[in-house]
C-alpha cells in the first residue's frame, strides 16, 4: 500500500519551514482507496516568494487547521504504508519536522518519483514534475497546489509501476529512515526546557553565551537546532553546555528583549547585529489645498514620521492594504480616516501608552508601559491589579533601552499582530 503525498510550505532557512498545505492519496497500486487534503495554518509567515508561486498567502490560513490539529488524520491515512512523492525526501523531511515539533518520531519507508523517472524513463528530457507530466500527457491541475501536484504524482507513479515489469527497480529504490536521535547529552539539557514563549541562551563549557534566540516554543525551537544540519546547528550542537530560558509569555517582549540581549552580549553564533532594520517612514502632510496625505519616505532626511517601516515597498503595502480595508468611495475621507487610525493605534511618538499582553501564567498579563513617546519597560502584574496605575507600573518595570529602534519594533507588532489591549493615557 502506498501513500502519495505531496505538501507545500512557508519557504525559509532549512529545519524552520511550517507546512502550509497537505495532500495525501492512499494507492493500492491500482485505485485511490482514501484521501485528505488540507490547507495548514504554519504559525509563521510565508515567504513572499512562495505566495507567487502557490498563491497561499498567510490570509488564506488564518482560520486553518494547525499542525495538531491534522497530525492524528495523517498517522492513521499513512499508518502501514511507502510514502511517495515527487521528490520524497522534502516531503518525508516536512512531516518528521512538524512531527518532531509535537513530540512523535514520524518516519516511514519512502519512494521517490523522481529518481524512479530518471531511471524508468531515461529518454526524457526533464523531470521536473509539471514537464514531466506534459510530457508523458498526465493532465496536472493546479499547479504547485498539494492536491493538483499529488494527483499528476499518483498517474505518474502508476504508470512507473506499470513500467517496472520485474518490480525490481520499484524495490531497489526504497528508502528506509533512521529514527532522528539526540546525543544523549543533549536529551538531558532539554528535559528542563519548556514549551513557552521567551528568550533561550545557549552556553559552552567556558559559561560564555554562543546563540541567543527567541521562540513561540523554547523547547521546540531548541530541539530544532539540536537535531538540525545546517552550519549553525552542528556548532550548536558540538559546543553546548548548559541552556538557560527567560519566559516572557508574550511574542513582542521576547523579540524586544532578543534585540537588547544580542547586542550586549554578542554572542558570535548570531552574526553580526544589524544598526537597523528599518529605513523608510510614513509621513502626514497637507497638499496645497489643505487635503492630507501620506508619503512614504527615507527616514535619513527627515525623523519626523509616524510609523516607521522595513522598506518603501512594505510601507506603501501597508497604505494599500489599510484604505483597502476602508470601504469608502471617497479618497480624500478614506485618506482622513486612515490617518486618525494611524495616530490612535500605531504611532508612539509623544505618546502614552500601556500595552497589554498574554502574561507568563494565566493569572497575570504583561505591560509595556509608554510615556511621552519613550519606552521605560515591561512588567507583569496580577489580573486583580489596576493596570492603568502608573505610578505602581514604575516600580514593577524591568527597564527596556528606549530607542528609535525600540519603538519601530513595538509599532510593528501592532500593525501585524494582536495584543490583549492598548490603554492611552
Amino acid at each position: 500500500m502506498y501513500a502519495i503525498v505531496d505538501v507545500e510550505t512557508t519557504g525559509g532557512k532549512y529545519n524552520e519551514e511550517g507546512i502550509t498545505e497537505i495532500a495525501i492519496y492512499k494507492f493500492d497500486g491500482h485505485e485511490i482507496v482514501d484521501q485528505f487534503a488540507s490547507l495548514v495554518n504554519p504559525e509563521k509567515e510565508i515567504q513572499p516568494f512562495v505566495v507567487k508561486l502557490t498563491g497561499i498567502n498567510n490570509a488564506m490560513l488564518k482560520r486553518a487547521p494547525k499542525f495538531y490539529e491534522v497530525a492524528k488524520r495523517i498517522i492513521e491515512i499513512t499508518n502501514d504504508v511507502t510514502l511517495v512523492a515527487h521528490n520524497a525526501e522534502f516531503d518525508h523531511r516536512m512531516l518528521r519536522l512538524e512531527f518532531e515539533r509535537l513530540g512523535y518520531d514520524y518516519q516511514k519507508p519512502t519512494l521517490c518519483t523522481v529518481e524512479l523517472a530518471q531511471t524508468l524513463l531515461p529518454d526524457q528530457e526533464s523531470f521536473n514534475l509539471g514537464k514531466l507530466t506534459k510530457a508523458l500527457g498526465i493532465p496536472i491541475t493546479d499547479r504547485h497546489r498539494a492536491t493538483g501536484d499529488a494527483l499528476a504524482t499518483v498517474k505518474l507513479f502508476k504508470l512507473l509501476l506499470q513500467k517496472d515489469i520485474d518490480k525490481n527497480i520499484i524495490s531497489k529504490s526504497l528508502k528506509h529512515h533512521k529514527p532522528l536521535k539526540l546525543q544523549s547529552n543533549l536529551k538531558e539539557l532539554l528535559d528542563d526546557v519548556p514549551n513557552s514563549t521567551g528568550v533561550f541562551y545557549i552556553y559552552n563549557k567556558n559559561n560564555e553565551i554562543i546563540y541567543i534566540s527567541k521562540s513561540k516554543n523554547i523547547k521546540r525551537r531548541v530541539t530544532q537546532l539540536f537535531t538540525g544540519s545546517n552550519g549553525k546547528s552542528k556548532a550548536i550542537q558540538k559546543q553546548v553546555s548548559e541552556v538557560k530560558y527567560e519566559k516572557t509569555g508574550s511574542q513582542l517582549i521576547s523579540i524586544l528583549k532578543e534585540y537588547i540581549e544580542v547586542r550586549k552580549h554578542k554572542p558570535f553564533l548570531n552574526g553580526k547585529p544589524k544598526k537597523s532594520n528599518f529605513s523608510h517612514g510614513l509621513y502626514i502632510s497637507k497638499d496645497q489645498n489643505e487635503n492630507q496625505q501620506l508619503n512614504i519616505k527615507s527616514v535619513k532626511s527627515n525623523p519626523d514620521y509616524s510609523i516607521s517601516f522595513s522598506s518603501y515597498r512594505s510601507g506603501l503595502t501597508f497604505i494599500e492594504k489599510q484604505l483597502e480595508d476602508i470601504d469608502i468611495a471617497d479618497a480624500g475621507k478614506a485618506t482622513d480616516i486612515l490617518i486618525e487610525k494611524i495616530e490612535n493605534l500605531y504611532t508612539l511618538k509623544n505618546k502614552s501608552k500601556i500595552i497589554v499582553d498574554r502574561g507568563r501564567e494565566a493569572s497575570e498579563r504583561s505591560v509595556i508601559l509608554i510615556v511621552n513617546g519613550k519606552v521605560l519597560g515591561y512588567a507583569y502584574v496580577n489580573l486583580r491589579i489596576q493596570m492603568t496605575d502608573v505610578k505602581m507600573l514604575k516600580s514593577l518595570l524591568t527597564p527596556l533601552e528606549s530607542s528609535d529602534q525600540i519603538t519601530h519594533i513595538i509599532s510593528s507588532y501592532l500593525i501585524y499582530k494582536r495584543v490583549y489591549q492598548v490603554i492611552d493615557l
